[in-house]
């Protein structure tokens, strides 16, 4: 139910044009920016921004988690955000007056926002990029900047006219904080916003970045451009250890003192060869001279055997370790048990792991030595049965800070599922679980078609019936907190979220 205090809000955000803002309390700026962007008012936004009487404004602290659909009135509330801000700068510049006067927003901090969103437009489906839309409001901002300054260098330097040219171009600016992902659609346009740097009165800086489809020379040119201060993630999920560009850019990485995620997800299937034990080595070097690396993601690829080389010259122990479908084989959950990162673990994802091909045994002492760091555990699809899970149960038992459990898409049955849930209550910090759906609920043995779920096979009467088993143990345990789920899109935690 809304506050008082909100619905007050919606009704000031509702008049156009807003009353006098600079005579309203500043505490009540958040909540009207909250209102104004629930009830979808970009000139309300602009309005609030204009005056905005704080050096920062966190958007997704004012906003929340929301996803931006192409309907949602949300998008044209972010670009009137942008926008806002650019306009504010540029009047700064060509009215420059006292300081008391200008806006105090110094910090614009649109991190956490999904980046692109399919939009349907008269000329049919287009996608808004948050991403294209910052740089180009970088680069507009530039162009203001750089006129303003070819104008003021003309004039005489004893004229009154110098002097406020002057004073305008002590504004100290504005920074912007983002999650930035890169394409071949926004790439020129990004490369430019960053190479404006702290020169520039509207400067982004790049808390997480991620690459698609873009070469390595084109990563490479962003790279030396983003301000290392910030860069806690790189993800490069269109490229793998695999693939000869990797080697171009992960030296480039050593100058980011903040980094502490790497993504390289890459379906890499092809077989070893030696130029790509090579790659691997030069890789495994480069991670090393990563000192604050704490989340690596090495998958998928082909990996059988080749952990520990991967991982032998990190400096620190990971917190946070993805290796889904990499094929792994006894000696690399063996090494990473006697690893220093096993006390460490935090988050470990072992999707795809084949249990029955002797990885068993490994995986429970892995567990064992993890249980009193682990928060989040992922083994889908790792064809786990009755048996596998009766035997890991004690041990998943003793991890007793686990907050995550995935199951989805192995063969358990109903009655598995059931004592899982009734002898995982006493997990206290659990908070979900993605359960498979149970194997008797199947017309047709799920194993026939490994892991991929045929909705057809499924028995949705039988299914129903198992849910309503599984929901009844859930009320009767009192754990209001905990969710059980067969969904497997629910949201993961993010490393970072831990």
């Amino acid at each position: 139910m809304d506050s008082l205090l909100f619905l007050c809000a919606r009704r000031i955000v509702a008049q156009r044009p807003l009353p006098a803002l600079p005579d309203l309390p500043a505490n009540l700026y958040p909540v009207l920016f909250q209102a104004a962007f629930m009830d979808g008012r970009p000139l309300a936004l602009q309005d609030l921004v204009a005056a905005w009487p704080f050096p920062e404004l966190h958007f997704q602290r004012l906003v929340g988690h929301r996803e931006l659909h192409w309907d949602h009135p949300g998008i044209d509330c972010v670009k009137a955000v942008i926008q806002a801000v650019v306009e504010q700068l540029r009047q700064e510049l060509e009215e420059p007056g006292p300081q008391s006067s200008r806006c105090r927003l110094r910090v614009l901090d649109m991190t956490g926002l999904c980046d692109s969103v399919p939009r349907d437009t008269p000329d049919g489906w287009t996608f808004w990029s948050r991403t294209q839309c910052l740089a180009e409001a970088c680069v507009e901002v530039s162009k203001h900047q750089q006129e303003f300054q070819r104008r003021g260098s003309k004039r005489h330097k004893g004229c009154s006219g110098a002097t406020t040219a002057e004073a305008a171009l002590q504004h100290p600016g504005v920074d912007i904080h983002a999650d930035l992902v890169v394409d071949e659609t926004s790439y020129r346009m990004l490369r430019d916003a960053l190479q404006i740097g702290a020169t520039g009165l509207l400067r982004l800086k790049c808390r997480e970045f991620q690459t698609k489809l873009i070469s390595a020379s084109e990563i490479v040119t962003l790279l030396e451009s983003v301000d290392p201060s910030c860069l806690r993630r790189v993800d490069l999920c269109s490229l793998g250890f695999g693939d000869p560009g990797l080697s171009v850019i992960l030296p480039h990485l050593s100058r980011f003192p903040e980094l502490r995620s790497l993504k390289l997800w890459h379906m890499d299937r092809q077989h070893p060869t030696p130029e790509s034990a090579m790659r691997m080595h030069c890789m495994a070097r480069h991670l090393g001279m990563l000192p604050s690396l704490w989340d690596l993601n090495l998958g998928p690829a082909q990996l059988p055997g080749n952990l520990s080389q991967i991982l032998c010259d990190l400096q620190a122990p990971l917190e946070s370790l993805e290796l889904p479908f990499c094929n792994l084989l006894p000696i690399d959950l063996t090494f990473l048990s006697q690893s220093i990162h096993a006390l460490a673990l935090k988050r470990l994802d072992l999707r795809g792991l084949y249990v029955s091909e002797g990885l068993l045994d490994p995986l429970q002492l892995l567990l064992e030595k993890a249980s009193a760091s682990l928060l989040y555990l992922d083994l889908a699809h790792c064809h786990v049965t009755d048996f596998h899970l009766a035997t890991l149960l004690p041990t998943l038992l003793r991890c007793s800070r686990l907050r995550f459990l995935g199951l989805y898409g192995n063969s358990l049955s109903t009655a598995a599922i059931k004592d899982l849930l009734q002898k995982a209550l006493e997990l206290p910090d659990l908070r979900v679980v993605v359960y498979p759906i149970p194997k008797d609920c199947y017309t047709q043995d799920p194993l026939e078609f490994e892991w991929y779920i045929f909705v057809e096979s499924v028995d949705e009467e039988l299914l129903s019936a198992a849910k309503a088993e599984i929901s009844h143990l859930l009320v009767n345990s009192g754990r209001t907190n905990l969710v059980w789920t067969d969904d497997p899109t629910h949201k993961a935690l993010d490393y970072f979220s831990l």
